[in-house]
């Protein structure tokens, strides 16, 4: 379900697995991988180059390291910030009016209200 967002740079989504509330914005070349739900709230902004990603794999038997597919959905909630290049993993909530800087891998939650950063994203501080 789309409404009330725009995307730059010719952006393609599948409306499969997709929720993307009002006032959103989506900057060129973002990368959603929708093997599970990705939620995101209103008033999101995303960076160009953006990745999000709701699978990997257990590990395999040395055959094939990469094994069975694991999804686990991803949310965004209202007004935060994922900052360019950034890279969401599977299984992230990012707290809403969170900055995610640019080129940080999160890994681990983002609590509301904060600035991370960093491979992988760590608390930076506090936001107003």
């Amino acid at each position: 379900m789309l409404t009330g967002a725009f995307a730059l740079g010719g952006a393609r989504f599948m409306k499969k697995n997709l929720t993307i509330g009002a006032n959103c914005w989506f900057n060129a070349h973002v990368y959603l991988d929708l093997n599970a739900p990705i939620l995101i709230g209103n008033g999101v902004g995303i960076g160009h180059h953006v990745t999000i990603v709701t699978s990997s794999h257990e590990i395999g038997s040395p055959a094939m390291r990469a094994g069975l597919l694991v999804p686990r959905p991803v949310t965004i909630e209202n007004g935060a910030w994922i900052g360019a290049g950034a890279m969401i993993l599977p299984g992230v909530t990012i707290g809403a009016g969170a900055v995610v800087a640019a080129g940080a891998v999160v890994s681990k939650d983002v609590a509301p209200n904060t600035l991370v950063g960093g491979v992988p994203a760590k608390l930076i501080r506090p936001l107003d």
